[in-house]
């Protein structure tokens, strides 16, 4: 079981085939995945742990022009955005946590986190065009 994780985690590290800058200006719905997880505790600890451990979706889906980030269970609006040449930032609020997802513009990485008064969660993964 732990080879098909690691295989997995190699997998969302490589490059996306056909993928273009493009594709991640905010102009294209994505698909994203999240890959690995921590949990850290206000206390400064933490804990790698798979995303849907802590109850992260497999995947989730991004539309721009909706403004709303769909997962299996619930959709959330974002409530900001932001855009430069490198990333694209989204945030918003859900079941009491403040969360920003970061887009790298040129190859679809992901990273977002979950704050509340309590500690974070950090997912880092991929995404792709829909």
């Amino acid at each position: 079981m732990k080879s098909l994780a690691r295989f997995a985690i190699l997998l969302a590290g490589l490059p996306m085939a056909g993928a273009h800058a493009s594709d991640f200006d905010g102009s294209k719905r994505l698909i994203c995945a999240p890959v690995i997880a921590m949990d850290c505790l206000s206390d400064g600890k933490c804990s790698r742990e798979l995303p849907a451990e802590i109850g992260a979706p497999a995947f989730m889906r991004i539309d721009f022009a909706k403004k709303v980030v769909v997962g299996q269970k619930r959709t959330t609006p974002i409530m900001h955005s932001d855009k430069s040449d490198q990333q694209l930032m989204l945030q918003g609020v859900e079941m009491g946590l403040a969360w920003t997802i970061v887009i790298d513009t040129t190859d679809g990485a992901m990273m977002v986190s979950m704050v509340d008064s309590g500690g974070a969660y950090v997912l880092s993964g991929s995404c792709t065009p829909l």
